[in-house]
């Protein structure tokens, strides 16, 4: 009996928005175009070589397919009619729009177009999560291959992620590091268990861990360990000291206790470089209490600043006397049936086995018959001729080769009629688990995934599987990656910044005491945990504009001038209701990665709001702009922001696009670059009220966000969709990708915003769920 599959939804969706009132072929919307566009694009004018004129009266479409595309996305993203023009109003704009798509592009909801779909190559970091999540170990891409090029925003673009004969040697060397590492050939080894700074934690105050601990009186920080192997063991605790940049008379020492035994006992002198201190004790079988107190000794001389103890980690190794030894997690994983057995049939079965699976999960589908005895003969040949570890060696070589092959190193999709662009098919359920899993995850399918796609039940089970991907810690990755991208939190750690000047310190040292490393990590985990937040719970999109709370530790807090919040850990934190933070605008990450080196930047401001949050970037700038520090030395006495602003938008070249950037940057002109609040500029109030290009007006960055969330939320879904949509498929948004889009935004504003609408919209969409042929139509 054939299965019954439910109606998908972007098949709904694109029906709801054809269905709506749209303009003829016979009678396009000619009193729209000649309003607002005639006096550049119509009656003999043809600016950027665009003549209504001529495209309304040719009969060859396919010709002037990218002349409508130019129109389209123009339109769409409100960079047409220029800024200082009379702009369309919203039924205008969607009348344009609708008869583009349905006359000019003959988009059909009922046959969708899913797109091109170029190769995709792995980048580095789907490269690492994959290695990670098949092996069980940690390879740094970064020191490896060359960086990856970005394309519409984001490092996953199918068509910038090309490959140099370089790249190929690259990856053939790493494929052999990879299996030596998750092979070892030393068999069996003490194990050391790992523990990190979040497991201790001080008895008095539960949430005061050894992430950052001030050295001052005594803190006892305890960890109750279980051991499985009793015996001798060694400790070795890696730490940082942080707080001062230079040396201090600040000391202290640190006391390592197991249960009341005292075992080390090290000095905490300043240091700029990671530090260990080492200890070897006993461990009983069952829960081992291990204490780290950390004890000042010499308070710090006037104007100097105090140490803080970082952990890095505790790592036990043991029992060092070889009463028990174990093999790495990753051999573990690889001979999962334990060693080889001693028959030649039998190994060769048993390798079959092995590569059969890994190749499968390598792969990401089943792996031809043909395939697998190539490898299984490869591992055999090299066993038979090795006389120490045949097997393993024979398994690492074709290990080997399956890294190195481009069925591994690129997401290939299968197709029945590649060469026919006409052929329009569901994507086959190994790969669809391949795009969800890299999509949500940036790694490949987990064994529940493939169990689908081989049962043939993943479509059926797309929701359900949705949302047991978005509540695993592996959806960190994705925040990592699509929100450091979108929003560019992954840029606040290494951003160029001139912290000395803005904070007027006295030196460098001072600066870096104040806007350090542990700063700029809670600026940028507050707008990935702010977001993370939001899917996890199902919220609205729209809190990210306007949520009156954030995530927020004492450093984070005291640098807002928040009050009340204490530690080092991030947590949930009600804003003041008369404050002025309040959604991602007011948050530090932003208004750091939107500003110069020395200041706050207004056109970087408001850019980033047009093209991240509106869905309308401004066009490039011409030539030989001069800098706005220019225009300040023109004037004997300095002027603000907004003066400068005035005076560098003088030139009518640059008028129009700074209409559009200037009001939405200078709204933010009361945070400085390092996203402090502050009251004047140059020794005058700062002026915060502005206008959108469309009309709407506001006073401040909170009246700003919420024009953003109300009047203009059209816009921001609109944005949103296609930033998901960009990095989901790997590819830019086209025309043909309109009915899908439409559809999400549909049903956004049916479910006020809420995030797993926005998700399940995006992998139910034609282009996410089908694929047609490569050919050239």
């Amino acid at each position: 009996m054939p299965r019954a599959y439910p109606i998908p939804v972007w098949l709904i969706c694109t029906l709801l928005v054809f269905t709506r009132g749209v303009v003829s072929a016979a009678n396009p919307p000619v009193e729209i175009l000649q309003k607002y566009c005639g006096d550049c694009h119509a009656n003999g004018a043809n600016e950027g070589s665009l003549s209504f004129d001529q495209l309304l009266k040719s009969e060859n479409a396919q010709a002037d397919r990218p002349k409508w595309s130019a129109v389209w996305k123009n339109l769409r993203a409100q960079m047409m009619p220029p800024a200082d023009q009379p702009q369309l109003s919203a039924a205008e704009k969607h009348a344009i729009l609708a008869w583009i798509e349905q006359d000019v592009f003959h988009l059909n909801p009922q046959q969708p177009d899913p797109g091109r779909v170029t190769l995709r190559r792995l980048n580095r970091t789907e490269y690492r999560y994959t290695i990670q999540d098949l092996f069980g170990i940690s390879f740094n891409t970064e020191d490896v291959f060359p960086a990856d090029d970005s394309g519409y925003g984001f490092d996953n673009i199918g068509d910038v992620l090309s490959l140099s004969p370089l790249q190929v040697e690259k990856y053939l060397e790493a494929a052999r590091m990879i299996t030596n590492k998750a092979i070892p050939m030393e068999g069996p080894h003490v194990p050391t268990i790992s523990v990190y700074p979040d497991n201790f934690r001080d008895p008095k105050n539960e949430k005061l861990s050894a992430k950052l601990i001030p050295i001052a009186d005594v803190v006892n920080l305890e960890r109750k360990q279980w051991i499985e192997h009793a015996g001798p063991y060694d400790v070795r605790i890696s730490y940082r000291l942080t707080g001062a940049e230079e040396a201090t008379k600040h000391t202290g020492e640190l006391v390592v206790q197991v249960d009341d035994r005292e075992v080390s006992k090290k000095d905490l002198v300043w240091d700029n470089n990671e530090l260990t201190a080492h200890a070897r004790c006993d461990f009983i079988k069952g829960h081992n209490r291990l204490v780290l107190s950390i004890r000042q000794k010499t308070a710090a001389g006037e104007n100097e600043k105090t140490l803080t103890f970082s952990l890095r980690k505790v790592e036990l190794r043991g029992p060092t006397d070889g009463s028990y030894v174990e093999y790495p997690e990753s051999y573990k994983r690889i001979f999962f049936d334990g060693p080889p057995p001693a028959e030649p049939a039998q190994r060769t079965a048993y390798a079959r086995k092995i590569l059969n699976h890994f190749t499968e999960r390598a792969y990401r589908r089943p792996v031809e018959a043909e395939t697998l005895d190539r490898l299984v003969g490869f591992a055999s040949v090299v066993d038979a001729r090795e006389k120490s570890q045949g097997f393993e060696k024979g398994i690492a070589e074709a290990l080997t080769a399956v890294l190195a092959s481009p069925r591994f190193l690129f997401r290939a999709e299968s197709q029945p009629s590649p060469d026919d662009p006409k052929s329009v098919v569901p994507l086959d359920e190994y790969a669809l688990a391949s795009r969800l899993s890299y999509f949500l995850w940036s790694s490949l399918p987990d064994e529940e995934l493939f169990r689908l796609a081989h049962e043939g039940k993943l479509r059926a089970e797309l929701r359900p599987q949705v949302d047991r991907m978005l509540a695993d810690k592996k959806f960190d990755r994705f925040i990592d990656n699509f929100v450091g991208q979108w929003l560019r939190t992954r840029d606040v750690e290494t951003m160029n910044i001139d912290a000395r000047r803005i904070l007027k310190s006295k030196s460098l040292e001072e600066s870096f005491a104040i806007f350090n490393r542990n700063l700029r990590r809670s600026m940028k985990e507050e707008t990935n945990l702010l977001f993370g937040y939001l899917v996890k719970e199902n919220r609205s999109c729209l809190e990210l504009l306007t949520a009156d709370y954030s995530f927020l530790n004492e450093m984070l807090a005291n640098w807002y001038g928040i009050e009340g919040v204490k530690g080092n850990d991030l947590r949930k934190v009600d804003l003041p209701a008369d404050g002025p933070r309040g959604g991602v605008l007011t948050q530090a990450s932003f208004l750091v990665v939107t500003s110069n080196p020395t200041r706050t930047s207004p056109v970087k401001r408001g850019l980033f709001v047009l093209d991240n949050l509106l869905g309308s970037p401004a066009p490039a700038p011409p030539a030989d702009v001069p800098p706005l520090e220019a225009v300040k030395q023109e004037k004997d006495k300095p002027l603000s922001m907004r003066e400068l602003m005035v005076k560098h938008r003088e030139d009518p070249l640059c008028a129009s696009c700074h209409a559009r950037m200037d009001p939405l940057g200078l709204a933010l002109e009361e945070f400085d670059a390092l996203g402090r609040w502050r009251n004047e500029d140059q020794g005058q109030p700062i002026e915060t009220a502005g206008q959108l290009i469309t009309g709407e007006k506001f006073g401040n960055v909170r009246e700003l966000s919420r024009v953003i969330a109300n009047e203009r939320r059209q816009d921001f879904y609109t944005c949103l969709t296609e930033k998901l949509l960009t990095y989901a498929l790997g590819r830019g948004i086209e025309y043909y990708d309109a009915p899908a889009v439409d559809g999400i935004i549909e049903q956004l504003h049916e479910h006020n915003g809420a995030m797993r609408t926005l998700f399940y919209g995006v992998v139910e969409s034609a282009p996410f769920q089908l694929r047609r042929g490569d050919g050239v139509d």
